[in-house]
This record gives C-alpha cells, structure tokens and sequence, in this order.
C-alpha cells in the first residue's frame, strides 16, 4: 500500500480501505448502527472515492459492510429535525456521491451482505455489479418514515427491476431478500455468507484480468448510453471504440491472440 493510501485508511473511522494487488476493498465499518449513512460516513467515502479515481494502481474496487449490515439506511436520528432545504441538501450530498461512485472510470462491485436497506440499496445501486449473500436483504421503505428514497432510488431501482416493482416496492417498503433480489435483476449473483467476498474477489479478478481501458470505456459508453436515444448512443459507442483501437492494449490483445498466448495489458 503506497504512503498516500496508508494514510488515507489510517484517518478513517467509519469504513475501512484496503488494498489486494488492483483491487480496493471499502468496508462499511459502523456495524453497532448498521453502517448507517451519518454524514462522516459519507465524508469517507467521498474522501476515498476521490483518491481511488487518481489511483492508477488501483483498477477494480469492491465495497461491503462489516457485520449484519452492508448499510441498512441514512441516519434517521440525523435527518429527524431537518425541513425542507436541509433535506434537500442531504439529499444532493449523497446524490453528488453516489453518482460519483457510479461514474468513477473502474469497475464497481457491491458485495452486499446483510441489510441494504433506502440509502444502502441505493448505494448498491450506484455500483456496476451487486453479488449477495444469501443472508442480504433489500428495500426502500422511505414511505414508512413519511419521506421517498432521495439518494437515487426512484431514478436507479426502475431502470433495474422496471418501473412496476419498482413502484411496488417503493409504495410498500416491502423488503426482498436475496433470491428474489436476483430473480428481479437487482443483484446479479447469490452466493453462501462464507464465500461472498471471496466471490466478489474472483469476479473482479476476472475483470481485471482484461484491458483497462477497454473496460473503462465500456463503462462510460453503457452508462452514457442509458441516457440518450439508440442513435446517440450507438455514436458514443463508435467513438470509444475508436479510442480503443489507438491503444497498445488493443494491439497486445490481438497479437496475443492471433500468436495463442495471454495478453500482458499495460492499461495504456
């Protein structure tokens, strides 16, 4: 781990980094409140965030929480006396966040394994894959509490499960444990509690195993392209690729392949 890095997870409080090889593992470490989302949480994170997109060591990262929750929500004594603007100022920090984290240029998986409940299912849902433990539970029940999901989950949960479950499940707060989670697109995998992060561990390896900057710009062009029509998006995908093919890892892929041996990618 690098002098920046150490330093980084040695001031750290509520959530943990650590590194393995390429990967960044961010652990939710409040697990007496479920790693509820308190504002220092979300300082962390953006504090680690923001290093992890200048880290060019780092080309994968993988968050999870410490103990029965993955996140199980905001912090409800923090939000119980705002009004309006203080709430919409909340909303907008964990927006600002989460969309970092859903557009940071590497992938993002969430191995969720416990509850992830309004802004953890939210925040699972800013990551590029979500892998569950059989033990993990999800929900929205922000009507419960008078308020609706406002870290993402109106825009995010529809254009996983569609819009009628996702209304379904936001107008109930019925909570969804892991099989059904995965039978209605939310998490792509479940696995056993013991092997969840040795799980997601795997699947990232997988991932960076390829080029990175093939998969970086396939992130941007998927991404990008969710909000634009098929002819917009279908020229962003042309123009990236485009960018692929002036790469030295475009050329090593395909030597290596024509010459029937691993490709060795420089992530340039």
């Amino acid at each position: 781990m690098c002098e920046t890095c150490k330093a980084l997870a040695d001031s750290l409080e509520n959530t943990r980094l650590e590194v393995e090889g390429a990967i960044a593992i961010v652990t939710m470490d409040r697990p007496k409140a479920l790693n509820a989302l308190s504002d220092k949480t979300l300082n962390e994170l953006d504090r680690i965030f923001n290093y992890l997109a200048r880290a060019e060591e780092i080309l994968g990262i993988i968050l999870t929480g410490e103990g029965k929750g993955f996140v199980a929500g905001a912090d409800i004594s923090q939000m119980q006396p705002y009004g309006p603007s203080e709430g919409r100022a909340y909303a907008d920090r964990a927006q600002t966040l989460f969309n970092k984290i859903e557009g940071i240029e590497k992938p993002v998986i969430a191995a969720v394994n416990g509850y992830a409940l309004g802004g953890g299912c939210e925040l699972a849902m800013s990551c590029d894959i979500r892998i569950a433990s059989e033990k993990a539970v999800f929900g929205q029940p922000e009507a419960n509490l008078g308020v609706i999901p406002c870290f993402g989950g109106t825009q995010r949960l529809p254009r996983l499960v569609g819009t009628g479950i996702a209304k379904e499940l936001i107008y109930t707060g019925r909570q969804v444990k892991a099989a059904e989670a995965k039978e209605i697109g939310l998490v792509n995998q479940v696995v056993p509690a013991d092997a969840l992060l040795d799980a997601a561990k795997d699947m990232m390896n997988a991932i960076t195993g390829k080029a990175p900057i093939a998969i970086r710009y396939s992130k941007v062009a998927i991404n990008r392209g969710m909000d634009v029509d098929l002819r917009a998006g279908l020229e962003l995908e042309k123009d990236l690729a485009a960018l692929t093919f002036g790469t030295e890892d475009k050329q090593e892929g395909m030597d290596a392949f024509l010459a029937k041996r691993p490709a060795v990618f420089k992530n340039r």
